[in-house]
């Protein structure tokens, strides 16, 4: 965990995680482009070290009723280096570090880059294209 690792949040609540997780042994649902927690990629599409990554990703948010309940999940797809990682996952809630995973009414920013700070492992992000469909 400590090779680069930082998130992609939407909403301030769901992570795809970033991480150096070539040739590099973590817990199943913590690796690169797995949903924080919920549930691994299809596959490790990381590039070795030193070379850059790209993460295609399409973001359905949830939807509330006007009593906040939930109304429709969050889903995902991901492309990592091109190929699918993630194909239209239903979340299950916010991603916790700890917890059941449940959904809550929140008005978070839209998307967050997240960075954990690892000095030995610097992030950096660039090329970020963000489209409404």
């Amino acid at each position: 965990q400590d090779r680069g690792n930082s998130g992609i949040f939407f909403q301030d609540r769901y992570e795809l995680q970033v991480l150096d997780s070539y040739e590099n042994e973590t817990y199943f649902e913590g690796q690169a482009g797995s949903i924080y927690k919920q549930t691994p990629p299809m596959v490790n599409a990381m590039r070795p070290p030193g070379e850059w990554n790209t993460y295609d990703v399409i973001w359905t948010a949830p939807k509330f009723n006007d009593d906040a309940t939930l109304k429709t999940p969050a889903y995902v797809t991901a492309l990592h280096n091109g190929v699918l990682i993630q194909n239209h996952y239903e979340l299950k809630g916010e991603t916790l570090y700890i917890g059941k995973p449940s959904y809550k009414e929140y008005d978070g920013a839209p998307i967050k880059l997240q960075s954990h700070g690892d000095p030995s492992e610097p992030i950096s992000f660039r090329n970020i294209w963000i489209r409404e469909l």
